[in-house]
C-alpha cells in the first residue's frame, strides 16, 4: 500500500500499512486499479470524440468512480470490485463503437487491454501492481504533477457529480476528465504538458462549479443572511452530514409532519440559507462542528446520521449501528440506501429517543453567497473607500485532525478590527461561532458556504476588482487556506488558472509535491506554507 493523497497522510510522506483515514490496504488496492482501469476507458472515449461517439451514460459512470475514491468516500471493497468490473465492460462497449466508426482502437497501454481477475484477492495483486510507486524508474518529478492533476480530477468529478444530480452538465468537463486520465498514461508527458493540464483543471473546475451554483440556486434559491441555531430541539431527530442537497430535501420532504426535527452538520451547515430548504419548520439547526468533536459527537446523537457523498472520517463502531448512507458512500458494517428513498432513516428516527429536552445555544449566521454580497457591495465599496474596512481575508478550506489546525482560529482572532473574514467550507468550525461584530452593519465573518461555494468567493472577488478597477490581485484581499483532500487541491488548481498569487496554505503543504514541483508552483505564483498568525499578519499587513 502506498497513498498520499491527502493532507493526514502518515508521517507527511504516506501510508504504507494502513490509511491514517482508516482505509485498509486492500480498499487502496482496489482504488489504484479503478483509477488505471478508467485511464484504460478514457483512451477509448478520447477517441470516440474524435469520431463521433459520444455516451452520456459512460460520462456519468466515469465522474461516480472516479469520485469514489476521493478521501473519505468509500471504503467497501466490494462496491469497488463491481466498479472495476463495469469499467472495464463499459471501455469494451465503446471499443467496439468505435471500432465501428472508424477510430482508433489499437492502443498500446496496459491499461487499453487490462483484463481483471475473477476474484477480490487476486484484483487486489492487480493493484499492487499499478500502484503509485508502482514504476521505480520514473522520474519523481513527472510523478507528482500525474498525481497533482489525478488529484484535481477527484475533485472536479465530484463537482461535477453533485451538479448532474441538479441537472446541470456540460460535455466540455467529461471531455476535459477522459483527456487528462488518458494523458497520465503518456510516459513522454513532460513539465510543462503536465502543468499545463493542472491548471486546465482548474480552468474546466470552475465551470464545473458554476455549474453547480446554477443546480443549487436554481433548484433552492439563492442563499439570503439566515441565523442557525447550534443548539437542540425535544423530539425525534436526524442528523444530515455530507454536501448533498437534494438528498437533504428529500430527507425533509419524506420527514414533514412526522415529528421529526432534522439538524445538519458539517458542510452542511450552509443549506440553512436556501430560501427552498429553510422553508421547512423542521429543519431545525446544525449539530455539532467538523472533526475536532465528530467522534463524540455521533456517539452521542440521539437519532440516525445520513452520511451524503464524502464526509468527515470513517465511522466508529461504537455509532456504525445509528449510520446511513447513501449514493457513493459506503463502509462496511453500516447501512446503505441506494436511492432517494429514505423510509428505513426515517423510521429509525422515530425508534430511537431522541433530544428529550430543549438544549439553548448559541447561534451562527450563513448565507452570503455572491447573490447576497453584491446585493450590499455598494456598502462594502463605500466601507473601503472611507477606510472603514481596510483588508479582506479569506480563511477557507478543509478541517482536519491532525495539529496545527488551531493556527486558523488564533489567525482569525488575531485580524485587525477594520478587516473582513470570508469563509466557506468545513475549515470554518475552528471559528464559525465567534462574535466579530461588524463594520457599518456588515457582518466581519461572512460564510460564504460548502467548499464548491469557491465559486462564489471568486464572484465576490472578481466583482470588487472590478469595482475598484485593479485586478484580483491588487485587491486588499489575502487568502489563508487550509487542506485536507482532493476538492481543495482542484479549487488551488482553479485560484493559481485565475493568476492569483502569494496564497498561504497548511497546515502542511501536501507530501505529493516534490520540491522541483514546490518551486514551479512558488516561482510563478508565491504560493507558500503558513508559519505563525502573528508573523503571517505581519507579512501581509506590514
Amino acid at each position: 500500500m502506498f497513498c498520499f493523497q491527502c493532507e493526514q497522510t502518515a508521517k507527511g510522506e504516506g501510508c504504507t500499512k494502513i490509511g491514517v483515514c482508516g482505509k485498509q490496504p486492500d480498499t487502496a488496492a482496489l482504488q489504484d486499479l479503478l483509477i488505471y482501469a478508467l485511464k484504460g476507458l478514457a483512451l477509448y472515449a478520447v477517441e470516440g470524440q474524435k469520431v463521433g461517439v459520444k455516451d452520456a451514460a459512460v460520462d456519468q459512470f466515469t465522474c461516480e468512480a472516479v469520485f469514489s475514491t476521493l478521501t473519505n468516500v468509500n471504503f467497501d471493497s466490494d462496491r469497488f470490485v463491481k466498479l472495476i468490473n463495469e469499467t472495464v465492460a463499459l471501455r469494451e462497449q465503446l471499443k467496439s463503437k468505435v471500432a465501428a466508426a472508424g477510430g482508433k482502437v489499437d492502443f498500446s497501454e496496459a491499461a487499453a487491454t487490462f483484463q481483471p481477475a475473477a476474484n477480490q484477492d487476486e484484483l487486489v495483486v492487480q493493484g499492487e501492481g499499478v500502484g503509485i510507486k508502482s514504476d521505480p524508474d520514473v522520474n519523481p518529478d513527472i510523478l507528482s504533477l500525474k498525481e497533482l492533476l489525478v488529484y484535481g480530477l477527484k475533485g472536479l468529478a465530484a463537482y461535477a457529480d453533485h451538479a448532474r444530480i441538479l441537472g446541470q452538465t456540460d460535455e466540455s468537463v467529461y471531455t476535459f476528465i477522459y483527456e487528462a486520465l488518458a494523458a497520465t498514461l503518456s510516459k513522454d508527458a513532460g513539465v510543462d504538458e503536465l502543468v499545463g493540464l493542472a491548471l486546465k483543471c482548474g480552468e474546466v473546475n470552475l465551470k464545473a462549479m458554476e455549474l453547480l451554483d446554477t443546480g443549487n440556486t436554481g433548484t433552492y434559491g439563492h442563499p439570503v443572511p439566515t441565523s442557525v441555531p447550534l443548539g437542540a430541539k425535544q423530539g425525534q431527530a436526524i442528523l444530515v452530514s455530507g454536501h448533498d442537497l437534494k438528498d437533504l430535501e428529500e430527507i425533509l420532504k419524506q420527514s414533514q409532519g412526522k415529528g421529526i426535527n432534522v439538524y445538519t452538520h458539517g458542510e452542511m451547515l450552509p443549506c440553512h440559507g436556501y430560501p427552498e430548504l429553510k422553508k421547512y419548520d423542521h429543519f431545525y439547526g446544525h449539530y455539532g462542528t467538523a472533526w475536532q468533536n465528530q467522534a463524540k459527537e455521533f456517539a452521542a446523537f440521539p437519532g440516525p446520521i445520513l452520511m451524503t457523498t464524502n464526509c468527515i472520517q470513517k465511522p466508529r463502531e461504537e455509532y456504525k449501528a445509528n449510520i446511513y448512507t447513501t449514493g457513493l458512500v459506503g463502509w462496511p458494517g453500516v447501512t446503505h440506501l441506494p436511492g432517494k428513498d429514505f423510509t428505513p432513516l426515517i423510521e429509525k428516527a422515530l425508534a430511537m429517543q431522541g433530544f428529550t429536552e430543549d438544549t439553548p445555544g448559541k447561534s451562527v449566521m450563513v448565507g452570503f453567497g455572491h447573490n447576497a454580497v453584491m446585493g450590499v457591495a455598494d456598502k462594502i465599496i463605500e466601507a473601503v473607500k472611507n477606510k472603514a474596512i481596510s483588508h479582506f481575508f479569506l480563511v477557507a478550506g478543509c478541517d482536519g485532525a491532525k495539529p496545527g489546525r488551531n493556527y486558523y482560529t488564533e489567525f482569525v482572532e488575531k485580524i485587525p478590527e477594520d478587516s473582513v473574514v470570508l469563509t466557506l467550507a468545513c475549515g470554518k468550525f475552528r471559528f464559525f461561532d465567534m462574535d466579530l461584530g461588524d463594520i457599518g452593519g456588515i457582518p466581519r465573518l461572512l460564510d460564504v458556504g460548502q467548499c464548491n461555494d469557491a465559486y462564489s468567493a471568486v464572484q465576490i472577488a472578481v466583482a470588487l476588482a472590478k469595482a475598484f478597477d485593479c485586478g484580483v490581485n491588487d485587491l486588499p484581499l489575502s487568502m489563508v487556506l487550509s487542506w485536507y483532500e482532493q476538492k481543495a487541491c482542484v479549487i488551488l488548481l482553479s485560484l493559481l488558472h485565475l493568476g492569483i498569487k502569494d496564497i498561504r496554505l497548511g497546515p502542511s503543504l501536501p507530501a505529493f509535491i516534490t520540491p522541483n514541483v514546490l518551486d514551479i508552483l512558488v516561482k510563478n505564483f508565491n504560493i507558500m506554507p503558513i508559519s505563525t498568525p502573528d508573523e503571517d499578519l505581519k507579512a501581509i499587513l506590514g
